[in-house]
């Protein structure tokens, strides 16, 4: 049976039909998986999906993630930015202060439809109706075990509950959603009572929930497919087992029409599906537009900064490593044809292409990133640099920009001439402010500035910024520390990112000292972002 249900899905796949898109990508045009199974669409017909953001609510649930009022709303605008239908603002029944971030939410006059999560309970409503939103998501239990176990409660008494709260929810004007919590162990023919139920009573939409992140894509077909025949159907999926995506794709083909989820995935345990990723999939597997795909980088990298969570460098669409590229062989070919090893490009998400350097560095990579700096270089050059490249590389080290313009301009015996140095810097914390001084030359001319922050660190770039003045104004888009030896004496690499205008360089300092580190990256930073710059832009202020 095993052996057999495996070979019909090979050959459904070899089954399937492609087309060529004008970029050299690819889209299933028509796929004989889903005409092998009646009960499911092609996602390519679906006129339309809608998203609800649950960041503010399930996604604040992931350990450690506490978001300020101020925090949500940021957030919620660059969800609107996006333009996510629904916005889930938190929970009103957790207390004071989560309704005073809810109300404001809900107060930036947002074109989303603003939500509040409420448990089976009517004071929830309540508390809701309190914080002005425009609809509730009312969660009650849908298995066995919930119902018995978790409320205590029967299934009769559970499916008159529900109907007397939508009913309660609808007289007061809301937009009511219907989740059956830890649908994906329900029972079959009970989550279709408990949602037919739902529908009767009023409600605007039901929802299918995979609670735990239990569910299979046949379990999640299994039980969403009776559940649009009842009406507007919404699934909720995590990614306890990595199938989040599959999950949401499936919900979709089976009719769902409104996917719950959250920007980065976060969430509580593997987290919640990735809205970014449902999206993707969405736009370049079946033409499907359920957001605004340009504003998800920039989103993702809020609520990164926001949540304390970071982006992992390997995750679709968002992560570092998504449009980069060292391989000389990949480096090449997307030299050549852009789309030669990516599935689209990079400006569909918000972002850039970026070609770095390492062991796997290949020609066509090393030319084009000194045709980046304005470096002219013949054939034996380049043969060169590429061989220094690789040295470094093989020791295990990131090549920055910095590496590589320090070593073409020792091959090509280019003179550097320095416009900013760093002299002497001290810094001081204890029991009181953090403060920094330093002392620096800018074209010759010695500067010497103090300032303060909230460590050392922040306090010696303050520093930094007063002794350069304009020139300083330059973007530090990334900063990270790494210990790269063990102890309390351990070195510590910091790399930094920052960016001028149009111009980005990276540069990794290694020191005892991570104030030290930190400030040496960011003046040699600045120093390669300026030196083709106008004297006059380091004129002091």
């Amino acid at each position: 049976m095993h052996r057999r249900r495996i070979e019909e899905v090979a050959a459904r796949r070899l089954d399937a039909k492609f087309s060529v898109l004008p970029d050299g990508g690819h889209t299933v045009t028509e796929s004989s998986f889903f005409g092998s199974h009646p009960q499911l669409r092609d996602p390519s017909d679906v006129d339309d999906v809608q998203f609800l953001d649950t960041t503010l609510r399930d996604g604040e649930q992931a350990p450690g993630v506490s978001l300020t009022p101020e925090e949500k709303a940021r957030i919620a605008r660059g969800l609107d930015r996006a333009e996510i239908d629904f916005i889930e603002a938190g929970s009103a029944c957790t207390g004071p202060g989560e309704r005073e971030t809810i109300k404001r939410v809900t107060d930036l006059d947002l074109d989303a439809t603003i939500t509040s999560f409420s448990r089976g309970i009517q004071n929830d409503i309540d508390l809701a109706l309190d914080c002005d939103v425009d609809g509730v998501t009312i969660v009650v239990p849908g298995s066995d075990k919930h119902i018995e176990t978790k409320v205590g409660t029967t299934h009769e008494e559970n499916v008159q509950n529900t109907e007397e709260l939508v009913a309660y929810a609808k007289d007061h004007d809301l937009w009511v959603e219907v989740i059956a919590e830890d649908g994906s162990r329900a029972r079959v023919d009970y989550l279709e009572e408990l949602m037919s139920a739902s529908m009767d009573a009023g409600a605007d939409r039901i929802c299918y929930a995979d609670t735990v992140g239990h569910a299979t894509p046949d379990d999640t077909l299994e039980r969403i497919e009776p559940m649009t025949e009842l009406g507007p159907t919404s699934t909720h999926t995590h990614d306890d087992l990595g199938l989040a995506v599959t999950n949401a794709l499936v919900s979709v083909a089976a009719g769902a029409d409104l996917v719950h989820g959250t920007i980065n995935g976060i969430g509580e345990r593997a987290g919640n599906v990735a809205l970014e990723e449902v999206a993707i999939a969405l736009d370049h597997g079946y033409g499907v537009e359920p957001m605004d795909l340009t504003e998800v980088y920039d989103l993702a990298q809020l609520i990164s900064r926001s949540t304390g969570v970071p982006l992992a460098p390997n995750k679709a669409v968002i992560g570092e490593n998504a449009f980069t590229h060292e391989s000389g062989i990949h480096t090449d070919g997307t030299l050549k044809d852009d789309a030669m090893y990516e599935p689209y490009p990079p400006e569909k998400v918000g972002r850039e292409r970026r070609l770095v350097l390492g062991k796997h560095a290949g020609r066509a990579g090393v030319e084009a990133a000194l045709g980046e700096h304005g470096i002219d270089a013949d054939d034996d050059e380049i043969d060169e640099v590429v061989e220094r490249v690789k040295a470094i590389g093989d020791r295990g080290k990131r090549v920055t920009d910095a590496d590589l313009l320090t070593i073409a301009e020792e091959v090509v015996g280019q003179d550097r001439d320095r416009r900013v140095d760093l002299l002497e810097m001290t810094a001081a914390s204890g029991s009181g402010t953090p403060t920094a001084s330093v002392r620096v030359e800018v074209d010759g001319e010695e500067r010497v500035a103090s300032g303060t922050g909230s460590g050392p660190v922040d306090a010696a770039v303050s520093a930094v910024q007063g002794a350069l003045g304009h020139a300083a104004d330059a973007s530090l888009d990334s900063y990270h520390v790494d210990a790269i030896t063990g102890g309390t004496d351990a070195v510590v690499t910091v790399e930094v990112e920052m960016s001028r205008g149009d111009n980005a360089v990276t540069v990794a300092v290694s020191d005892a000292d991570i104030t030290r580190a930190s400030v040496e990256a960011m003046v040699e930073a600045i120093d390669r972002l300026i030196e083709n710059e106008p004297d006059q832009v380091l004129a002091d202020d």
